[in-house]
This record gives C-alpha cells, sequence and structure tokens, in this order.
C-alpha cells in the first residue's frame, strides 16, 4: 500500500479520486496552537476509528505525524483539516483490488469571531433540515457533508449564531457543526448518536473529564436545561444564549461548567 500526502505547498488531487467521485473519505478539523495539534490522542482515534468502520487500511501515524509537524510548525493560531480518502481505482463504487490512501493537510485561518462567542454566547434557532439515520455511518465524520452544506445554507434566512438540527423524530442531535450537550441539576446529558450526528473530539475529551449521559433529548429538554453549550476542537465549549425566545444567563452557564470541571477534577 502507498500513501500519498499531499499539503498547501504541494496539492495535486486526481480526478479519479474515489473521496471525490464518492465522497469515499473522513476528516478532522484541529485546533493549532504555537506548532502543536490540541487533542492530538482524540483526533487520532478519530481517525483510527473512521478507518477501521469504512474498511480502510491503517494510517501511517509515524509518517502523518512527521509531515503535520513540518506543516504546522510556524502557526501560532490557526485551523488544521487532515482529509483521508480511499485515493484511485476501483470500477464505479467497487472498491480498488489495492487501496491506496490519499491524505491532504490544509492549514487555515483561525475564526476570529469564537473569541467573542465565549463571552457574549451563541443564539440558536431551529433548523428546518433534518439529518436521516443511518447507523452505520453515525458518530463518524464522513465525506459526506451535503445535509451541513444544506443546514448552513438554510441558516442564511435566520438571524442566529448556530441552529439546532433534529432528526426525523424531532429529537435533537447537534448544533450546524458542532454538538450540544447541557446542565440541568448538576448532571450533564447529551444527544444520543447511534443513527446519525458527529461525535466530536471536544465532546469525547469532556467524557473523560465529566460523568455525561447520552440520552435522547427534546428541544424542550434543552430549554428547561440550567445551562446549554455548544462544543467543537476548535471553540472548545461556548454557551448558549438564547434558544428562540427562551434566554440563559451566559455567566452562570459558564460558572456552572466551570464547578464542574473543578469538582471532576478533584475527584
Amino acid at each position: 500500500m502507498q500513501t500519498i500526502i499531499t499539503t498547501d505547498q504541494n496539492s495535486t488531487l486526481s480526478t479519479q479520486d474515489r473521496g471525490l467521485n464518492y465522497g469515499d473519505g473522513f476528516f478532522t478539523t484541529a485546533k493549532v496552537v504555537d506548532g502543536k495539534v490540541q487533542y492530538w490522542p482524540y483526533h487520532k482515534a478519530r481517525l483510527t476509528e473512521c478507518a477501521q468502520r469504512l474498511g480502510f487500511p491503517n494510517i501511517n501515524f509515524t509518517e502523518l505525524e512527521e509531515r503535520i509537524g513540518n506543516c504546522i510548525q510556524s502557526y501560532k493560531l490557526n485551523v488544521l483539516k487532515i482529509v483521508v480518502t480511499r485515493g484511485e481505482g476501483g470500477r464505479g463504487y467497487s472498491l480498488p483490488t489495492e487501496c491506496n490512501l490519499t491524505i491532504l493537510l490544509n492549514v487555515a485561518a483561525y475564526p476570529q469571531n469564537y473569541l467573542s462567542l465565549h463571552q457574549d454566547g451563541v443564539s440558536l434557532a431551529i433548523s428546518p433540515i433534518k439529518l436521516a439515520a443511518q447507523p452505520l455511518l453515525a458518530g463518524l465524520k464522513t465525506l459526506n457533508r451535503l445535509e451541513q452544506v444544506l443546514i448552513k445554507k438554510a441558516m442564511q434566512n435566520e438571524s442566529c449564531d448556530d441552529v439546532i438540527v433534529l432528526d426525523y423524530n424531532n429529537n435533537v442531535i447537534e448544533a450546524s457543526a458542532a454538538n450540544i450537550f447541557a446542565i440541568k441539576g448538576g448532571r450533564v446529558f447529551t444527544p444520543k448518536l447511534e443513527e446519525c450526528g458527529i461525535k466530536g473530539v471536544y465532546l469525547q475529551s469532556l467524557c473523560d473529564k465529566l460523568a455525561i449521559e447520552f440520552k435522547v433529548v427534546s428541544v424542550e429538554d434543552l430549554i428547561q436545561a440550567d445551562a446549554v453549550f455548544v462544543c467543537n476542537s476548535l471553540m472548545a465549549a461556548i454557551p448558549v444564549k438564547s434558544i428562540g425566545s427562551c434566554i440563559f444567563d451566559v455567566s452562570k452557564s459558564q460558572l456552572l461548567l466551570k464547578e464542574l470541571l473543578a469538582k471532576e477534577a478533584k475527584c
């Protein structure tokens, strides 16, 4: 097996690449601080799980980590995107006899609005676009993101910072590009992701710090919570200031999460 790793400096992609033609691949997006990838063990675990569940060959992380290190060493606060495709080959949808991975590394600017949102909180509306159920892909960050493209398109008609995305049973799944979790009576809960949605890197890291219950969540459950947050690996946890006409105290939300983390750290 051969692995082709391309960066911004030497970017090439075959017109026969399966990631381009069929969305046959997966990716992760990471925050880079002072030349280091934050939460790298969790990103690495995500890439490994995606490869295993989609039937990809094992990723050579020794080579990949070396290339990533060379690619980001001069960056102070940026975003690294790692895209893995099954490469070229195969007739139609059929898999190639031999899989040669293509890995794309891209470094972009860090979204500056995340810094202000931490202080001000985010306003949420309900997206009219719902997520379809597919347990085989649930939790994975595959290259099939058309649902998210439609969600972002529909957001253009809303006056909000982000949206709550539901499934076809009207259960809360996630935000447009982030997980959602809430605090109620000192307990933390987040939507089940067994049929759709993505289990993000930051949420996974939070599960190692807090006891988080994965459950069926309704919009009403969020409205009745003491605090609600959206989170991903780039922005960490940002408090929700409103869901429609329901208003949350951002300072109180921040304090509740801080106290819970401090309490668990002592245990």
